[in-house]
């Protein structure tokens, strides 16, 4: 254990056997002829006694000097004892949001049984919902995410002396061919794009990067756009010289959080770098003085690039906030297999922490008029490589609007498996005033839920379950009114 986390450890204990004596600081002292600020600091877990002090406080506090010295402790105190000793202050990544480690250490030290009681409170909510340290890990990073408008000034820079550096033309469509020549040239790649054919059980992978030899294997089966976008994550990491960072595409799992935020910055500067920032805000101020809206129109954008819709989307979630100052939206990707019932939601951002809906409701039955449901649906009947629909969806219970976009394709790893893709923006004032097309009524527009157990829209067609949270609160707010009338008319 770190020096710091036993000196706190010893002062939680002396703190804790001096207040079940009844002690004062001021009556310790006297009591030991240590002084009272010394002994405040040795509770505050900034100083650690030496063992004649030890033993002197032992003495007189009537506790072995084996117990005082111990790391362990009772069982109020223990889910501290347990956070320190696991060094889970330091796999937080407190200094994200600006914190400091000593802070949260002096909060710990100054009021260790209520933060006792929270930090239980956190671990049995992580244990209920079976939260790893890797669901903890993308949590923090998308609150980062929300809390910059998910839009990073220092990776667009980098992209762009990126491009001056090695003369590539953001004005132009990038492919794979350009970005893997930089790869071998300047950052001594090997590219084998034969291996992982040979390993079934790497089949959905799409990259592994060996750093021994710096050699990248590619999948067979991946397209253009994919390759394009995993050669400029390869570059980011160099370019930005992060070391620590993930060797497989999709990701296994993560060592530690740096590994998660290298991560996310490799993939934002591959999308930076593909999808350049002045160019998406030129198509898109072209698309938004549109007075009707034409799914032709969006999708000509999508086709500019050499990126997946995906890709295109996350893109939008990054300029819209910054360029347009739309800033209440959010992103969400779904997966579904043909002819099941389920629809898995996998991926989210709320940029506002406002929007519906969130992962944590997986469990119910998502809202079936969700055009990001349709376009799934729409897809595994069809053989099309792409499905695109707009909606304005309506939440009555949130009195808040929203303009859809979602985009579903085939899932190129698992046959008969299909994702979409979704961007909503909420329809306000700043919405109506940046997009000429905001009220047009060639889009259609749907009354929608979140999950079909919390929706109070009657007469669904599309209903899957009875809006079971909705009759238990109605339930309980007519207990309650008859306990109120009994309780007055008792009381008269």
């Amino acid at each position: 254990m770190e020096q710091d986390y036993i000196k706190i450890i010893f002062g939680l204990k002396l703190k804790q056997i001096r207040t079940d004596k009844a002690l004062s600081l001021f009556g310790l002292s006297k009591l030991s002829g240590l002084s009272k600020s010394y002994l405040n600091e040795i509770e505050k877990g900034k100083k650690y006694p030496k063992p004649d002090k030890i033993a002197l406080l032992s003495e007189h506090l009537e506790v072995p000097y084996d117990e005082m010295v111990s790391l362990k402790l009772d069982k109020n105190l223990a889910p501290i004892g347990e956070i320190l000793q696991s060094k889970i202050l330091k796999e937080i990544p407190l200094d994200l949001f600006g914190i400091q480690e000593s802070t949260m250490i002096d909060i710990i030290s100054n009021a260790p049984s209520k933060v006792t009681a929270f930090i239980s409170t956190i671990i049995e909510i992580a244990k209920n919902y079976n939260f790893s340290k890797e669901s903890f890990y993308l949590a923090s990073l998308r609150s980062f995410q929300e809390a910059n408008n998910n839009y990073f000034d220092h990776l667009e820079e980098a992209v762009i002396a990126f491009s001056k550096t090695y003369q590539v033309d953001l004005t132009q469509p990038l492919h794979s061919k350009e970005l893997e020549e930089i790869l071998i040239e300047e950052y001594g790649y090997t590219i084998n794009k034969t291996e992982l054919e040979s390993h079934t059980e790497l089949e959905n992978l799409r990259s592994v990067f060996v750093p021994k030899t710096k050699t990248l294997l590619l999948a067979k089966h991946i397209d253009d756009a994919q390759k394009t976008f995993i050669y400029a994550k390869e570059i980011a990491y160099n370019y930005l010289e992060m070391s620590d960072r993930l060797y497989t595409f999709s990701w296994i799992k993560f060592e530690n959080f740096d590994q998660v935020l290298n991560n996310f910055y490799a993939s934002y500067f591959a999308g930076a770098l593909i999808i350049p920032r002045a160019q998406l805000v030129a198509d898109l101020k072209s698309l938004f003085s549109k007075k009707s809206f034409k799914a032709k129109y969006f999708e000509r954008i999508i086709n500019n690039y050499n990126a997946s819709p995906e890709s295109i989307y996350q893109r939008l979630t990054n300029i819209l906030p910054k360029d347009f100052n739309l800033k209440s939206l959010f992103f969400l990707r779904f997966s579904h297999q043909k002819n099941s019932l389920d629809f898995k939601l996998n991926k989210e951002l709320h940029l506002s922490k406002q929007q519906s809906p969130h992962a944590n409701e997986t469990n119910e039955h998502y809202c079936r008029r969700w055009v990001s449901l349709k376009v799934l649906k729409d897809i595994s009947n069809s053989n099309n490589a792409h499905e695109f629909d707009i909606q304005v969806s309506h939440y009555p219970n949130e009195e808040k609007t929203y303009l859809v976009l979602s985009s579903a394709t085939p899932d190129p790893f698992i046959a008969d498996n299909y994702r979409s893709i979704s961007l909503g923006i909420q329809i306000n004032n700043q919405f109506k005033r940046k997009v000429a097309f905001a009220q047009s009524k060639s889009i259609s527009s749907n009354e929608v839920g979140v999950t079909c157990e919390r929706c109070a829209i009657q007469n669904c067609e599309v209903r899957q379950v009875k809006p079971t949270a909705i009759l238990s609160k109605l339930k309980d707010e007519k207990i309650a009114a008859v306990v109120n009338e009994l309780q007055e008319k008792l009381s008269k």
